[in-house]
C-alpha cells in the first residue's frame, strides 16, 4: 500500500528487524506517523558539518573532522554555534522500496537546534535511500542557545513512506472541498500556502526574537524557563516587521491548519525569491494536527524564521512556507493530540515547551 507508514506499521517494522535499537525501541518513540530517534552516549565536536558521501562510513569521516568528543552519559553541554555529531540508538535495515526521511521535532526547531540525520554513505541530509542498511547518526548545531542534553533524548524523528504519494494541487483543492484544510481561502500551488499573521485579533504581540547572550537551556526541563531571559517580545501595530539579518524569530501562521487522519504533511520552504530568509525547521505535521475529533479544531503553525543577508520587511499574510500533503498507506491507529502527550495541539503563537507559558 502505497503511502506515509503509520504507527502500527512502524511497530511491524521493529518486530520484523527493518528498526533497531540499542537499547531496544520504546513505545513512547512511536508517534502517528513518524519514530523519535534517541542520542546515544558520547557526541563529536567536529570542525565543520559534513556528509558522508558515497562509499564513505561516518565513523571514517569523523576520524578526519574530530577536534574532541563529549561524554554525555551525565548530562553534557552543547554549545551555540559549534557543530557536533551524535550517534543514535537506532539503526536501519529499510527494505527496498521504503525511504525514509528525517526532521528536527517541533521543539528542537523552536529552539533553533538544527538537528539533521547523517548516514553511511549519504548525499544528503535527512534523507534516506530505500534499502539502506546501518547505523544513524544526528548532526547537532546549536544556533541561538547552548543546551544541556543527556542518552535517549529525543531531538529529531523519521518518517517512512513506501513509494510516493505526495498529494497534486488536484487531489489538494479535491481534499479542502471536502475537509477544509484551512480557514479562510485556501492558496494552493505546488502545496498548500502558509502566510504569516502580523495583525493578531488581541494586542500587538507577533512573536519573538531570540536574544543573543543567555544561558543553558536543560532540554529536560519543562515549563521551566522564564521567556524575558531568552526572548524579546517582537510587536506590531502596522502589519509589519523587519527581520534582521542572523536573528531567530518564533512568528505564527494567520491559516489554522488541518491534518485529515489519512493524511500527514511536511512544511517546506516556499520560493528563495520571495525573500531572504528560512522557516521552519520542524517540518513534519502528523495525522490529526488540528483535527476536530483530535482537539485541534485548526491549529495555526509556529513559524521557526531565519532571516539571512540583508534586514527585510516581512508584511501580514505574505506567504512565506507551503505545506506538501500525503496519502498514509494506511490511517494510523494513533492521532496526533489524540491521547499522546502532544505540547502543540490546538496552538497559536507558542515558544518551545521548555518555557513558562504567561
Amino acid at each position: 500500500m502505497t503511502g506515509v507508514i503509520p504507527n502500527q506499521q512502524i511497530e511491524q517494522m521493529i518486530a520484523q528487524g527493518a528498526l533497531s535499537g540499542e537499547p531496544a525501541i520504546i513505545p513512547a518513540q512511536i508517534q502517528p506517523a513518524s519514530l523519535d530517534l534517541r542520542l546515544g552516549t558520547v557526541a563529536y565536536r567536529v570542525r565543520a558539518s559534513f556528509l558522508a558521501g558515497h562509499g564513505a562510513k561516518v565513523a571514517d569521516r569523523l576520524s578526519e573532522f574530530e577536534m574532541h568528543r563529549v561524554d554525555l552519559s551525565n548530562g553534557a553541554v552543547l554549545e551555540k554555534g559549534a557543530v557536533y555529531v551524535v550517534p543514535l540508538m537506532e539503526s536501519l535495515a529499510l527494505p527496498d522500496g521504503i525511504q525514509a526521511v528525517a526532521n528536527a521535532k517541533s521543539s528542537t526547531g523552536r529552539l533553533d537546534l538544527l538537528t539533521r540525520l547523517i548516514t553511511d554513505g549519504g548525499t544528503e541530509f535527512d534523507r534516506i535511500a530505500p534499502g539502506y542498511t546501518g547505523p544513524l547518526y544526528a548532526e547537532i548545531c546549536p544556533r541561538s542557545f547552548s543546551v544541556l542534553v543527556r542518552p535517549g533524548m529525543r531531538l529529531n524523528q523519521i518518517r517512512f513512506r513506501d513509494g510516493q504519494a505526495v498529494l497534486d494541487d488536484d487531489a489538494l483543492r479535491a481534499l479542502h472541498a471536502d475537509q477544509v484544510l484551512v480557514d479562510g481561502e485556501a492558496v494552493i500551488d505546488d502545496g498548500l500556502g502558509f502566510s504569516v499573521d502580523l495583525r493578531p485579533a488581541d494586542g500587538t504581540l507577533v512573536g519573538y526574537r531570540a536574544k543573543p547572550h543567555t544561558g543553558v537551556i536543560d532540554l529536560d526541563k519543562i515549563g521551566h524557563y522564564d521567556p524575558a531571559e531568552y526572548w524579546e517580545e517582537v510587536h506590531s501595530a502596522t502589519g509589519q516587521i523587519i527581520l534582521d539579518p542572523g536573528a531567530f524569530y518564533i512568528l505564527v501562521s494567520r491559516e489554522a491548519v488541518h491534518i485529515p487522519p489519512d493524511c500527514a504533511a511536511e512544511m517546506a520552504p516556499y520560493l528563495a525569491m520571495v525573500g531572504e530568509f528560512r522557516v521552519h525547521y520542524a517540518g513534519f505535521f502528523d495525522p490529526g494536527f488540528g483535527h476536530d475529533a483530535a482537539g485541534g479544531a485548526g491549529s495555526r503553525g509556529v513559524l521557526e524564521v531565519r532571516c539571512h543577508e540583508a534586514p527585510f520587511v516581512l508584511e501580514h499574510a505574505q506567504i512565506v512556507g507551503r505545506l506538501v500533503y500525503e496519502k498514509m498507506s494506511q490511517v494510523p491507529t494513533q492521532l496526533y493530540g489524540a491521547g499522546i502527550a502532544s505540547n502543540y495541539q490546538g496552538q497559536g503563537l507558542k515558544l518551545s515547551k521548555h518555557f513558562k507559558t504567561p
